[in-house]
């Protein structure tokens, strides 16, 4: 039977949409239920600041009536705007083991990017590079932790065969405490001189001040990731959303901001795993997923640090490895004894020495994919 993709339309194609990846991956021993209710948030025009400032479209594939596969088109305005390019982008991949439905999917993505004047189709990211992004390629035999998605094998390869190449790599590197002694001494002589040398500061943020360090967030993260693969600055009506997720797994030992004089100079936001936590929930707040997440704190025993940056004019002052000192520490003495730090791009050399010099180990690799259209 012939594969027909279509665009998602009313409420009963969104409901299939959500749920194919549970039906594909129930079985898989490392795939992490999504939240059910966050995923139709995600989507939703109305709840995404995305929409902000982009458009979207989603479709399905079925064959003889039954939903196989699905994907995202979208156009990132602003994307566009700042990286000065006519790209297109997918994302939401999930997908039998079928290279027909695969064929169909980008075809039908394409085809709608192209009517928009994209000349190119890059992902996947589900929307932006800051949510789930790329297709797994080490690590399979790895639980995904938050923000990260778990595919099998075969989606790059059918990917490939779609026609569509490698555009960069994102990598996962991995930390626990008990790596301690393997990082080199430079990192703990650099960290003791960051106040008596330097006049810097590290401290943790709080619950009430959070909105506000975002704003100091954002300052850091546009100067210091402005030459990343992909990057788009963060707006107003970005922290505003990144704010309200970041409430639901605020914990003030890990969101730590370095200062000097009253200047924010670097800051690191990382996040307990709660992919532990949605295990147990299995995409739903009942009837015992709520009980799950309250009692979180007794679950999660690891951490993903999202983001670890510092501005451009202080990179030489040692911040960076006050901020990799100071998460050691955290990870002594709290139940997180580790985690992962990532994604960090394969051509940012700087920030990939310095996991080496912290006793790191790459354990995932995700790709972003492209093709001309």
């Amino acid at each position: 039977m012939s594969v027909d993709v279509t665009p998602v339309r009313g409420r009963r194609d969104l409901r299939a949409f959500v749920e194919l990846p549970f039906h594909l991956h129930s079985n898989a021993p490392h795939w992490v239920p999504p939240l059910k209710l966050e995923r139709f948030l995600h989507l939703s025009p109305r709840a995404n600041v995305f929409f902000e400032r982009g458009d979207a479209q989603l479709f399905l594939a079925r064959r003889n009536g039954r939903v196989c596969g699905r994907i995202s088109a979208h156009v990132d305005h602003a994307l566009n705007r700042h990286q000065d390019n006519r790209w297109g982008l997918f994302g939401f991949l999930e997908l039998v083991d079928d290279p027909e439905v695969c064929s169909a999917l980008f075809e039908g993505a394409a085809a709608w990017l192209r009517a928009r004047g994209r000349d190119r189709i890059v992902g996947p990211m589900d929307f932006t590079m800051n949510d789930e992004v790329g297709v797994l390629i080490e690590g399979f035999e790895l639980d995904p932790m938050v923000r990260q998605p778990w595919q099998p094998p075969y989606y790059a390869q059918r990917i490939e065969e779609a026609g569509l190449g490698k555009a960069v790599d994102l990598l996962m590197w991995h930390l626990m405490v008990d790596d301690l002694p393997k990082a080199l001494p430079v990192i703990w002589e650099m960290a003791e001189k960051l106040e008596p040398e330097h006049g810097i500061t590290i401290r943790k943020m709080s619950r009430r001040r959070l909105r506000s360090d975002l704003d100091a967030f954002a300052e850091v993260y546009n100067a210091a990731w402005a030459d990343n693969w992909g990057f788009v600055p963060y707006s107003k009506k970005d922290l505003d959303g990144y704010w309200a997720e970041l409430l639901l797994v605020f914990d003030r030992n890990w969101f730590m901001v370095a200062e000097k004089d009253g200047e924010t100079v670097g800051m690191a936001i990382t996040v307990p795993d709660v992919n532990q936590v949605l295990r147990k929930m299995d995409g739903s707040l009942l009837p015992l997923g709520w009980w799950h997440y309250l009692r979180k704190g007794r679950t999660v025993d690891r951490v993903r640090v999202g983001f670890l940056g510092v501005k451009p004019e202080y990179q030489h002052a040692g911040v960076a490895a006050g901020l990799y000192v100071e998460h050691f520490n955290m990870a002594q003495t709290t139940p997180q004894s580790g985690g992962e730090m990532g994604w960090i791009l394969e051509t940012n050399e700087a920030m990939n020495r310095g996991m080496e010099t912290m006793g790191g180990r790459v354990v995932k690799r995700y790709r972003i994919f492209e093709r001309e259209l």
